[in-house]
Parts: structure tokens; sequence; C-alpha cells
């Protein structure tokens, strides 16, 4: 990443860019699928620049996952607060708003079981179950406000409605993989 002649560097900006770009090879070809050299060399940086702002490969990876992590769980949380307080609209957001991720090319199923699964380093399975803990808060509420008997227990038979549904879309057939797990999800709330 050469800097124009007369511009200074701003090393939050640049972090930000190679994560930006690391994220996309190391979501395609996956956490081992990919040395620090070609890592390196399609990023367009050099091995002295990585290691600079993030001190190894492992560092890297840990920093793109939290990074992915806030920004995914955020996007489904503002999906359903979109949908106003009626939990089966803010459910049906949820769903909708996966199966457009789902229908992305690039899709290539959960980032965080993905690592957790290839890379069994104990960071990566941490953030992982952070990740799945910021899930678990989100279909938790949606549960307290749909007046759910046991809300912890419907917000984890939510979540694993969702990790079913993007198994299933990563490996099998992505086409309708939101809409049957939204109407499992909607036959669990109460006063059906």
């Amino acid at each position: 990443m050469p800097v124009p002649k007369g511009s200074t560097i701003d090393p939050a900006r640049t972090r930000a860019t190679i994560l930006r770009a690391a994220t996309a090879v190391l979501y395609a070809r996956g956490l081992d699928g990919v040395g620090v050299a070609e890592l390196c060399a399609r990023v367009g940086i050099s091995k002295e620049t990585l290691y600079r702002h993030f001190g190894t490969k492992e560092r890297l990876i840990e920093a793109m996952l939290q990074e992915r992590s806030e920004r995914v769980t955020r996007w489904l949380a503002d999906a359903a607060e979109a949908a106003g307080d009626d939990p089966r609209d803010q459910l049906t957001a949820v769903f909708d708003t996966l199966q457009q991720w789902y229908d992305d090319p690039v899709f290539r199923g959960c980032a965080m079981l993905n690592a957790a699964a290839q890379h069994h380093a104990e960071p990566v399975r941490a953030i992982t179950a952070r990740h799945l803990d910021r899930y678990l808060e989100l279909f938790t509420r949606i549960a307290e406000r749909a007046g759910a008997a046991d809300p912890p227990v419907l917000g984890r038979q939510l979540l694993m409605l969702v990790e079913g549904a993007t198994a299933v879309a990563a490996y099998h057939d992505r086409t309708a993989a939101a809409e049957h797990a939204r109407q499992a999800a909607i036959a669990l709330l109460p006063g059906r």
C-alpha cells in the first residue's frame, strides 16, 4: 500500500485497510488455507507491514474475527430494531437479512464457526463463543418481548435455528434456508 508522496501515514487507517483486505482472503480461503507470504501478496503489503500492525498472523486472525463478529451482530440487531417492537416482525427481519447474506456469491458460511472448526486455537474459540453469546443476547431479548415462559431457552433455540440455517445455506441449499428457519422460529413464539 504505497503512500503518495507528501501524504502522511495513518497507522489506524492502514491497519483497517489491511484488515478489510485480509478478511476477504481469509474468509474465502480459510484461516489455514493461505500462508503469510501469499496473504501479504494478495493484500498488497510486505510481511514487515503485517507484523508491524498485527504482530503475527494469529493476531490478524483474531482482529479479523472480532471485527467481523461486531459488524455481523450489529447488522442483525439493527435489522431487528428497524422492524419495530413485534417479535415476529423482528425475527422475520433477521431471517430476511440472513437470506441476503446467503444469496451473496461470496457466502461461505459463518466465519466464526468456520474459524473454530478449522483453527482450534483457544483465542479463536473464545471469540466464537462471544460471537454466539451476542446472537444469544439478541434472540433472548426477542423471546422476552414475545412473552416466552423461559426466554433464555427460547433464545438458544432461535440461535440454533440461525446457525443451522447458515450451515444448510453454506453446505447444502441456500435458496430457502432462511425461510424455513424463519417459519420454525415463528412457530416457537408463544401466542401463535
